[in-house]
């Protein structure tokens, strides 16, 4: 996450510095995210059907020598818009088998009164690497260049892939028959179906996720853009932002709700539109106000997924658990490079602080719907075991 978090920086950075344009921005978030939401259906498949540890180990090693092939690229030919692009790409295909596999392993080790624990703790250390992972990928690529910070991202999950060849999966999954791959989505669509008041909130979260990938890839243009910082204010942005989600993690961890955790949800979002909107209004001498906006958007952002997982977790039979993974994977890596998308597009014409107050308005117009839903409302988490 660490090696990661510091290349995926350098390479939004070194984008915002060449080309100023939202619409690079854009690009690139769409790589990175529009690849994972079109295959992870498919890697939800393979999921429920192999060993999950050997797909998480392979598509690590996959992603360890992208990085280390488009560093070399960048010593030997010069840094260029392609090789960032390529970087964003292959991150988007490899979380495209990776991701579901990685959830859906989660309730194999975790009993599931520590579910809401374990899957914030995931968003814990995903914080800490957006603390620490814009601060040194700004380090080596203004000290070293960005080939440096694409060494680091693919260092980073040769680790990784060592690491989990060390792990012990108790109780895998037994393999499942060997159906089409069609067959299987539309299973795992029918299991997530049956359930309307999951549906409905998976559905809603996706939606939150589109309006929250242009907020988060138009941070750094907003910081030099409107507010006039360097790309050492964009890092402290960033790792501000990460600060947030590791405090809203931790207090999950320390809370670890079992029921409600649907409401959960719906404050997130109330927080999240507000914190937008705020921003939006702020005038271009209010940086520091600005940074404590972030800061609460950020801990609201920690309230979404480990309260959702967990109810994917608890009730959706495990051995279909790869295939729904798989299904709100793609719905939500769809979401985000289409909000990106639409997002660069509007932020185009109407710049990037107005942006910010439209985006905030409509999540909270979302949470609103969401917390009005009959079907919401009664969802209830299965009792902890």
């Amino acid at each position: 996450m660490l090696g990661g978090s510091a290349a995926s920086y350098a390479c939004i950075w070194y984008a915002t510095e060449t080309t100023g344009s939202p619409l690079s921005l854009a690009l690139l978030y769409v790589l990175a995210f529009l690849p994972t939401g079109l295959l992870s259906p498919f890697g939800g498949v393979l999921a429920d059907r192999f060993d999950r540890k050997t797909i998480i180990v392979v598509s690590d090693m996959l992603m360890a020598l992208a990085g280390v092939a488009l560093a070399a690229w960048v010593l030997f030919v010069g840094p260029s818009f392609l090789p960032v692009a390529l970087y964003c790409a292959a991150y988007g295909i490899v979380s495209g088998f990776r991701t579901p596999a990685y959830n859906a392993t989660m309730p194999l080790l975790v009993p599931a009164r520590h579910l809401v624990r374990i899957n914030s703790m995931d968003t814990l250390l995903g914080s800490i690497s957006l603390i620490a992972g814009p601060a040194l990928g700004i380090l080596l690529y203004t000290s070293f260049g960005l080939q440096a910070t694409l060494f680091m991202g693919g260092a980073g999950a040769a680790i990784a892939a060592g690491t989990m060849m060390l792990a012990v999966i108790p109780g895998d999954h037994a393999p499942q028959a060997q159906t089409g791959a069609w067959a299987s989505l539309r299973e795992g669509a029918s299991t997530l179906a049956e359930q309307r008041g999951l549906l409905v909130l998976t559905i809603g979260v996706s939606l939150g996720l589109l309006a929250y990938g242009p907020i988060d890839s138009l941070i750094p243009l907003m910081v030099s853009g409107h507010f006039g910082g360097d790309g050492y204010a964009a890092s402290l942005v960033a790792a501000v932002m990460g600060v947030g989600l590791l405090v809203g993690s931790a207090a999950l961890m320390v809370v670890n709700p079992q029921k409600g955790l649907a409401r959960v949800i719906v404050v997130a979002a109330y927080v999240v539109g507000t914190g937008a909107v705020a921003s939006g209004l702020i005038p271009s001498s209010g940086f520091w106000v600005f940074v404590v906006c972030i800061g609460i958007l950020a801990i609201a952002c920690a309230w979404f997924n480990a309260p959702l997982m967990t109810l994917l977790q608890r009730n959706v039979p495990e051995e279909k658990l790869g295939r729904v993974m798989g299904l709100f994977t793609a719905m939500s890596g769809m979401s985000i490079p289409a909000g990106t998308a639409v997002g660069g597009v509007i932020a185009e014409v109407t710049g990037t602080p107005l942006f910010f107050l439209i985006d905030g308005i409509f999540l909270l117009v979302l949470a609103t719907v969401l917390l009005l839903s009959k079907s919401i409302r009664q969802i209830e988490a299965k009792p902890a075991e």
